[in-house]
């Protein structure tokens, strides 16, 4: 079956518009640090399971996590997703604590069949965030800092499934955005610094999937991901300037990412477990090699002694729905999740992690309709160590609708 012009047309139009929409808003002071917090390409839908993915298979849900679930589409349908996101945090240093409000739009991806056996998909999801506010007294006078932006990926993806059970695929991106770190000082004057990173480089992503049953109604599915070790291109620079005296901005370092900033080696394996297409439970790990990767601090602006961890994440979820066909709370999906995440940042020797939980449902939009709104709520904590510096928590709400429309059947004229 043929993907019509309209389909064409209004996808491309979709990834348009996605293009102007900032990653994923971020409400930490952590994220001051190298690129940000750093996302795993999550849907809604994963997230309220953990942040599962690599062994998901679901012919009508897009796993961007894992590039040869393509091949698992659906071949009457064309699936869209979008999902959109509110997170309240706060957090305490000693006595000071501290509240924030973010969120907006997180992604927008959609999947379809190409050819017998190969599936594809677009889209465009966010790689890290940047966003904080917070000042206090200095002598003889006050600083303010504040940072913006993100990375974002535009992708483009295909699934193969060259023989029964076993597929492959892989995700072929641009990567872009900007951030921007800014400190403020009030005294006599006002002096304003800004530490910029802007990246315009391609990435890439390669999976494989395996499945079995190993009963009648039982399957279990192998996946694995991988992603190399880059150097990116763009450029980073430091700029300053004296606000009351109205002078211009100077530009006082600057030097080009190539060389001098790179993304690590990324590796991701999972195991799933699916009976009766009703019930999946899901174990994820993520290791990706950041003390490897370079990252060089422009002079002024950074901590020259800057370093990574290696990060890994753990990730475990289930899903369930009671009956398909049954009545409507028995044709809902029931979710739950929760992680552990070794971050890669670094604070004075301070290693940052976190960890949370999540729950989520699937309403079936209309009776007969394959279309999924889904509600997924996720509370998580993040904390130094060996010294507790800032601790914070989060309370997230992620609203995604996964379109399932019948796209390429043509009713028969009679």
């Amino acid at each position: 079956m043929k993907i019509s012009k309209f389909n064409i047309v209004a996808s491309l139009a979709i990834l348009a518009g996605a293009l102007t929409a900032n990653a994923q808003s971020s409400t930490t002071p952590y994220s001051k640090l190298g690129y940000g917090v750093i996302s795993d390409n999550a849907t809604g839908i994963q997230r309220s399971m953990g942040g599962v993915g690599y062994a998901m298979q679901n012919g009508r849900q897009i796993n961007v996590m894992n590039p040869a679930s393509y091949a698992g589409v659906d071949s009457l349908t064309f699936l869209f997703d979008m999902g959109i996101d509110v997170t309240n945090s706060w957090s305490k240093e000693g006595t000071k604590k501290g509240y924030n409000l973010g969120g907006g739009l997180d992604y927008i991806t959609s999947e379809f069949r190409l050819a017998k056996n190969v599936g594809g998909a677009i889209g465009v999801v966010p790689f890290s965030s940047v966003g904080y506010s917070f000042g206090g007294e200095i002598e003889n006078g006050a600083d303010s800092r504040t940072g913006t932006g993100g990375l974002s990926e535009v992708f483009a993806g295909v699934g193969w499934q060259p023989v029964k059970g076993l597929s492959i695929g892989a995700n072929f991106s641009y990567l872009f955005g900007t951030t921007t770190n800014t400190t403020a000082v009030y005294s006599s004057s006002t002096s304003q610094f800004s530490r910029n990173l802007e990246v315009r480089d391609w990435n890439m992503k390669v999976g494989i999937q395996y499945g079995f049953n190993v009963a009648k109604k039982s399957r279990v599915v192998l996946g694995a991901t991988y992603s190399p070790k880059k150097s990116l291109h763009g450029n980073a620079w430091g700029t300053m300037n004296d606000v009351n005296q109205d002078t211009k901005v100077d530009t006082v370092a600057f030097m080009t990412l190539k060389g001098n900033y790179e993304l690590p080696t990324t590796i991701g394996a999972g195991v799933s477990y699916t009976y009766d297409n009703r019930l999946n439970i899901e174990v994820d790990y993520t290791y990706q090699q950041w003390s490897k990767a370079k990252y060089t601090p422009i002079n002024y602006f950074e901590d020259p002694d800057t370093k990574w961890n290696d990060r890994w994440k753990v990730a475990a979820g289930v899903s369930y729905t009671p009956n398909p066909r049954g009545s409507y709370l028995k044709r809902m999906t029931y979710r739950m999740g929760a992680f552990y995440n070794n971050d890669y940042m670094n604070v004075n020797g301070n290693d940052v992690k976190d960890y949370g939980v999540g729950i989520g449902f699937s309403f079936p939009a209309l009776s007969g309709n394959k279309t999924l709104v889904n509600l997924g709520l996720e509370w998580k904590h993040r904390y130094t160590t060996p010294n507790s510096l800032i601790n914070e928590n989060y309370l997230n709400i992620t609203l995604s609708v996964n379109f399932n429309e019948m796209w390429f059947w043509k009713n028969k004229i009679r």
